[in-house]
This record gives structure tokens, C-alpha cells and sequence, in this order.
């Protein structure tokens, strides 16, 4: 196991997280080959090793191949996509549901199958954890389903929302986000189920993919390469980073230590809130014996990238650290980390 990797999963491990919920219990992760879905079955398969949990790990997915045999070996494999029904035959006590498009370059070429993988996954992941009678369900929402924040709006707290364009086709992303809680909210009132909705702010880390169109893993693969960082705009939009093992460390304080009255959780590192200029800066004064610079090449018209119009609007996390989770790594200390488990 990579050196980084296996630092944070004993990371997430030591945090206190009501971990004895799972104690001999069944979970589902689905995305299970994702970044944030790897580091969930790996910190599952982490206390089955060091905590005797005896929990019974199963992973959707449809390419186990991008599983290490490591992983493999210790969890049952279900090889299908999140938009076909899961097979009744299966029950679990608690399902994790990570999987969902994310690179922009696919919300860009085909954003029908974005939202029809956000809004069927989640129902049926639902519906298996309903037949289940699970005792818990999570399902991984994003911060941009909070859109645009109207005029003299910074932050987001869960009770407050932006803009978003119902008709622009790149909301198939944040739209479909938005459906998909709703149904957790639905199937709640409705059967009593306990859901709950953990809204991502920008996460980074080990496992991310550096080619899928998004800033930061542009940054990072210039970096990895000693190649001068290259900005596409001004960079004035401003995001949230969290690494990832904070990010994973989160979901499982919700899961497991969330309020049962409450169903959102927003997740963000608010140390870590910076413009898309200041993380490239960041990168490259993070590495001075690189000497790396940066450069502007500004199209005089902007192209449809697929990324998020969104340019403002951060999240608070304050309720999330009412249950004792607080971000352990730094903006500067996660990029270090990030690079150093890339190039080994």
C-alpha cells in the first residue's frame, strides 16, 4: 500500500467516530473504485485489521480491475452501474453511495447520463437500503447544488441556497444532486429511513484523477511534470479544498455520529478557502526547488468546458463540527501529500 495512502486511512482510524455501529454489520459502498469510495472500503477493511470488526464490505462498481488485488481479496464484488437495481439477494445495514460523475469533461459531452446516474443511483441504492431495512444510508452530495449565492451572500450554511439554472445542461450535475437529497428526505418521511446527505466542497488527495478536466488536478499533474502552472482566466473564483481524508473522516462522523433529526451535512476546510490564482500559487511556492511559475493564456472567448459557473459562495461547516469532526490537514500539507503519493 502506498506510504501516504496508508498514513491517512490510520488517520481516519484514530478519529472518534461512533465506530462500534459497524461492528459485525454489512456495508455497501458503491463508486467503490473512486477516490472517495477507496478510501471508505479501505478504512472499512483498516478496522476489520487493527479493530477486529468483523464488517461485511461489499463494492458496486463496474470496473473491479481498477481494484489493487489487496482490495479485492477481502471485500464481495457487485459488477454493475448505479442506474440498474440492485439485486434483492443482497442486504445490508448501511449503505455508502459515493458513485457519480465528476470529471467536467463528461457532464460536458453527456450530461444526460450525469443526471440519470445521480437520480437513478440514488433510488436504487435507496430502494436496496429500504428492503434492507438498513440502519443507515449516506448519500455523497456536492456544493453545487447551493449554485450562485445571491448579492452580499459568502457562505452557505445548509439552510441556505444560491442560483442554479434549471435549463442549462451543465446543471445535470448539480440538479441531479439536488433530486437525489430530495428523495433521501422523501424516503425518511415517508418509511422512516435513516438518511442522510454529506455536501462535498472541492476535495482533493490521493486516488484523484489528474486528468478529468477539473483546476486542481491541472495544477497538479504541472507540477508532477515541472511544468509552469497555466491559467485559463484571472482565477478570481473561489473554492473550498478539503483533502480527502478529512472528506472521508466526515462522512463517517455523519454516518455514525450525525444527528437523527438531521439529514445534510455540508464538508469543508474553511482554513482552506482561496481563489483558483491562490491555489496555483500555492502549489508553486510549495515547491520553490521546482521552479515553477505561473502564466496566463487567456482565450478572448471563454469555451464550454464543463466546469461550474459558479465563481463564489463558500461552505460553513459549523454543524459538522458540532459532532467533534474538525480538518486535520492543511491546504499546503495535502498538496505535499498529494504529490508525494503521485510520483510514488
Amino acid at each position: 500500500m502506498n506510504s501516504v495512502f496508508e498514513e491517512d486511512i490510520k488517520r481516519i482510524i484514530s478519529e472518534p467516530v461512533n465506530w462500534e455501529k459497524l461492528r459485525g454489520k454489512s456495508v455497501l459502498v458503491t463508486g467503490a473504485s473512486g477516490m472517495i469510495g477507496n478510501y471508505v472500503i479501505s478504512t472499512l477493511i483498516g478496522l476489520n485489521r487493527t479493530e477486529n470488526m468483523d464488517i461485511s464490505i461489499s463494492g458496486l462498481l463496474r470496473h473491479p480491475d481498477k481494484l489493487t488485488d489487496e482490495v479485492r481479496n477481502q471485500i464481495t464484488i457487485i459488477e454493475q452501474s448505479v442506474t440498474e437495481p440492485v439485486s434483492k439477494d443482497y442486504q445490508f445495514d448501511y449503505v455508502i453511495h459515493t458513485a457519480s460523475p465528476a470529471s467536467p469533461l463528461i457532464m460536458r459531452t453527456d450530461p444526460v447520463g450525469t443526471i440519470a446516474a445521480n437520480v437513478l443511483g440514488v433510488w436504487n441504492t435507496l430502494q436496496s437500503a429500504y428492503h434492507s431495512k438498513a440502519d443507515g444510508y449516506l448519500f455523497i452530495s456536492s456544493r453545487e447544488i447551493y449554485g450562485q449565492p445571491e448579492m452580499g451572500q459568502d457562505v452557505f450554511d445548509e439552510a441556505t441556497y444560491g442560483f442554479v439554472d434549471p435549463l442549462d445542461p451543465r446543471s445535470c450535475y448539480p440538479e441531479g444532486k439536488k433530486a437525489a437529497e430530495t428523495m433521501c428526505a422523501c424516503y425518511r418521511q415517508q418509511y422512516g429511513m435513516n438518511t442522510k446527505a454529506a455536501r462535498l466542497a472541492h476535495t482533493y488527495g490521493p486516488g484523484m484523477p489528474v486528468d478529468d478536466g477539473r483546476v486542481q488536478a491541472d495544477f497538479f499533474r504541472d507540477v508532477i511534470n515541472h511544468r509552469n502552472i497555466v491559467l485559463k482566466s484571472e482565477g478570481t473564483a473561489v473554492r473550498t479544498y478539503t483533502y480527502v481524508s478529512d472528506a472521508v473522516a466526515a462522512l463517517f462522523y455523519i454516518l455514525l455520529n450525525g444527528d437523527e433529526d438531521e439529514i445534510a451535512y455540508n464538508i469543508s476546510s474553511e482554513d482552506a478557502i482561496v481563489s483558483i490564482r491562490q491555489l496555483a500559487e500555492t502549489m508553486v511556492n510549495t515547491f520553490p526547488e521546482r521552479h515553477l511559475s505561473i502564466e496566463f493564456d487567456i482565450p478572448e472567448k471563454q469555451s464550454n468546458d464543463g466546469t461550474a459557473p459558479f465563481t463564489l459562495g463558500t461552505l460553513s461547516s459549523e454543524k459538522l463540527m458540532s459532532l467533534g469532526w474538525k480538518p486535520r490537514v492543511s491546504l499546503q500539507e495535502g498538496i505535499k501529500r498529494t504529490i508525494k503519493y503521485l510520483e510514488e
